[in-house]
Parts: C-alpha cells; sequence; structure tokens
C-alpha cells in the first residue's frame, strides 16, 4: 500500500449503539459508507465522537474488525487507536494493520497530568516500536481540553525527526489556530487538520490539508464545498455559511446533539442511544436545536 498524504473533509465519525448500548456494526457502516459518498474524503472512526473511550478494547477491535470486512477503502480511514495503557494502544494499532489499514489517531497517554516533554515522546515511541510495521502512519492527536496535555511543537518536531516515515500528521482540535498556523510553517509537508471545520478555509491556505470534525457528520456536503473552493471569489461565503451550522451545533452537547439529527434524518431511534456519562438532549434542547437549524435553513434530509 502505497503511503500517500491524506487531504480533504474527515469526518470524526459517530458510533450507532444498540439498545444495549454495543456498537451497532450494521449501522455503522452503513454511516460510513453515506459519509464517504456524501462529501467526506475519509473517516476518522473510534475518536472523541466516536465515543471510544467509553468502549472496551475488545468493542473497539470489533469496530475495526467491522470496518476493515466493510468493503470501505481502509486507506480512507484514520482509527483511534489511542489508550492510557501503552499495550492497549499496541494492540489496537496493529488490528488497524491487520484489517488492511494504515493510519491511526493516538491520544498521548492521557491519565497522569503534568508529565514531561521526554515521557510523552517515550510513549509514542514505544508504541510505533512495539508495532514495529513500516506500513503504519501515526498522526497526532492534540486535544487538550479532554487530555489536559497540550503538546508543544517542540515535542512534535522531536517526534517527526525521530520517526520521519511514521509520524505523518496531526488532528488538532485545541481550537488554537495560531498554534496550527505555526504547525503548518514549522513542519511542511506534515498534515495538519484542524479538528473542526471552522479552520478549514484558514487551514487550507496556510498549508494545511483538510479537517477531521465531528459536525461533518452532518455538514460533509457543506464542508465539501469549502474544500472544492477555497481558492475561488466564494471561499470566504461558503466558509461563513458552514461556520454559521458549526456555531448551532456547538452550542449544544455536540455528541448527543448530532445523534439527534441522524435519529431524526435516518427515522431510526437507536441513532438516541448514547454512553454514560453522556446524556440525551432534553426535550427543551431538541426543539431549540431544530429551530436554530430551520433559521438559517440547514439540510439535514438524507437517504441512508
Amino acid at each position: 500500500m502505497s503511503k500517500v498524504p491524506l487531504r480533504g473533509v474527515y469526518a470524526a465519525a459517530l458510533t450507532p449503539l444498540n439498545d444495549d448500548l454495543s456498537p451497532d456494526l450494521k449501522s455503522l457502516v452503513r454511516h460510513y459508507k453515506w459519509l464517504l459518498a456524501n462529501g467526506c474524503d475519509g473517516l476518522a472512526p473510534l475518536g472523541t465522537t466516536g465515543e471510544a473511550n467509553s468502549f472496551s478494547v475488545d468493542e473497539r477491535l470489533s469496530v475495526i474488525d467491522a470496518l476493515g470486512g466493510s468493503g470501505i477503502p481502509m486507506d480512507r480511514c484514520i482509527v483511534g487507536t489511542g489508550s492510557c495503557a501503552l499495550t492497549d494502544s499496541v494492540r489496537l494499532t496493529k488490528r488497524v494493520l491487520d484489517a488492511g489499514g494504515r493510519d491511526v489517531l493516538v491520544l498521548p497517554p492521557f491519565y497522569y497530568k503534568k508529565v514531561t516533554d521526554d515521557g510523552l515522546f517515550a510513549s509514542f515511541s514505544e508504541v510505533i516500536q512495539r508495532v514495529g510495521d513500516s506500513r503504519l502512519r501515526l498522526y497526532i492527536y492534540q486535544f487538550p481540553q479532554m487530555t489536559g496535555l497540550d503538546l508543544s511543537l517542540d515535542l512534535i518536531g522531536r517526534l517527526i525527526d525521530a520517526f520521519p516515515k511514521t509520524v505523518v500528521g496531526v488532528k488538532d482540535s485545541s481550537g488554537n489556530w495560531p498554534n496550527m498556523e505555526a504547525m503548518c510553517k514549522r513542519f511542511p509537508g506534515f498534515e495538519v487538520f484542524p479538528g473542526s471545520e471552522r479552520f478549514l478555509l484558514s487551514a487550507l491556505k496556510a498549508g494545511g490539508v483538510g479537517c477531521i470534525s465531528a459536525t461533518t457528520n452532518v455538514t460533509a456536503p457543506m464542508a465539501a464545498k469549502v474544500y472544492a473552493n477555497w481558492n475561488s471569489d466564494n471561499a470566504d461565503a461558503l466558509q461563513t455559511a458552514l461556520i454559521a451550522v458549526r456555531d448551532i451545533l456547538e452550542a449544544f452537547p455536540p455528541i448527543a446533539a448530532l445523534k439527534q439529527l441522524l435519529a431524526r434524518t435516518t427515522n431510526q431511534a437507536s441513532w438516541l442511544n448514547i454512553r454514560p456519562p453522556l446524556m440525551r438532549l432534553t426535550e427543551a434542547q431538541v426543539q431549540a436545536l431544530f429551530a436554530k437549524l430551520e433559521a438559517v435553513s440547514f439540510e439535514t434530509a438524507r437517504a441512508a
């Protein structure tokens, strides 16, 4: 499999759940295929939006296996494998490679805080060396609001220097645009994906490669227009319309809001299932969400 750089609009893909809160693998595959047919260049399963850290390792392995056997091109997937336990990260990463993938999204081990760059470097290094596979392409997952760890540019540069063929990119969900822009400038060829379509146009202009976003589970067609027209006269207008929808969705608990939208547009009530401690939207939140989306004429209809 060639190591072609990844680009474009990626969805931080939701995980549909059965009524017993186990992953609904049939619906998952159907949703992923819909995303790829409706604006997404690729998928990022088993991330924050996919509720990955609410699942056991065996449940995450079942998702990877279902993905690998689904006919979905694995070279269009960046699968979340980061875990607090080193051996869990290794096991999950190896399974992605066994399933035909190459690209993984790896959180730092996030339980212990105030750790050093040396410690974080050692963690990523151990994963890469224990996997020991030249096919591996690792994307660093920068999300300090969730992990409590803000990965420095020096650490990222050190990882790139040590593993130039393996550490190939980052998903930066920090919301810190100056830091993302600095990565684009400091590390030419490094694949910088902002974790929100809010920064899609700015990233493309700065040398970034796209976005990996939760809300592209529903805004992918709009985001695809920005990506396709980022260098055109109407790029700013397309980005403004995209941000307007993102602003609405961000005002609600995001995973619950996205699942509420999909339950409505697919007429599949099981989309409302969500793992505690996350909870469904209240009825008042549901009414407010749909009223705000209607006010900006957001089209939620879908075929799948």
